[in-house]
């Protein structure tokens, strides 16, 4: 019966899950794009603008921060029975990338409010308010997110909870956008350029595979011993043969 329980609990963890990595996606996507009118601060001040736009792009990242921490938060009770430091610092690690989105959003609300008193002044304040959200749409949605996305794609991999190759797209993708904002971060290619746009395909692949994967069919299912994953194949042990006694000496007269 608790098998049966836990058999269910991890399957509505895993559909939970699923939805959340989707949520990420489509609420990150849906804020680029009705932020772009502000990404220009200087003429976003200056001109009409279109603050509803900017409004509604800073409620779709909050929606996205809510999503980053609870992808976290309900791995986190599968993740640990296989390596629970792993775990805590994956559910840490989302921790640190919703904070960070969370700096981008105030910065960005700051600068519709700096539209009511347009200037020469406001118009710096506006490029220096959308550099804070440029900088923080690189350390979290890319660096952090390489670092979790690694954490996340190690342990799947080692536990097997996942088919093999998403767990191994989850270590291409996680490396190759933490390189990428690397490489950002030393001015080698713009944040916005085709380098960084594709340097950052694998590791949607991967989040949208794997949420495809959770919802469709949820995790491994459980090994003989209850914990979920895949068995490793283990050489069964060699059974002890009893000495043979035939043609021992006797013992009689």
């Amino acid at each position: 019966m608790d098998s049966t329980v836990g058999r269910g609990t991890d399957r509505g963890t895993a559909v939970v899950t699923g939805v959340l990595f989707l949520v990420t996606e489509l609420a990150a996507i849906a804020g680029m794009l009705l932020y772009r009118p502000a990404l220009d601060g200087a003429a976003y001040v200056a001109g009409p603008g279109v603050d509803g736009h900017v409004a509604a792009g800073a409620l779709c990242e909050v929606v996205l921060v809510l999503a980053v921490i609870g992808t976290g938060v309900a791995l986190y009770p599968v993740l640990r029975r296989h390596q629970e430091a792993v775990a805590l610092g994956y559910v840490c690690g989302r921790l640190l990338e919703a904070a960070v989105i969370t700096v981008g959003i105030v910065g960005m609300l700051a600068v519709v409010t700096l539209r009511r008193d347009a200037g020469a002044e406001a118009a710096t304040a506006a490029r220096a308010l959308v550099a804070v959200h440029d900088w923080t749409f690189l350390l979290g949605p890319n660096v952090v997110l390489g670092a979790n996305s690694l954490a996340l794609a190690f342990l799947m991999h080692r536990s097997r909870l996942v088919p093999r190759p998403i767990a191994l797209l989850g270590l291409v993708g996680g490396a190759l956008i933490l390189a990428s904002a690397v490489a950002v971060l030393f001015g080698v290619y713009p944040q916005v350029s085709t380098a960084g746009s594709l340097a950052a395909l694998p590791v949607f692949a991967w989040e949208v595979t794997l949420a495809v994967r959770l919802l469709v069919k949820g995790f491994t299912p459980a090994r003989p011993d209850g914990r979920l994953g895949e068995p490793t194949t283990a050489t069964a042990p060699t059974t002890a043969t009893a000495p043979s006694l035939t043609g021992a000496p006797s013992l009689t007269g």
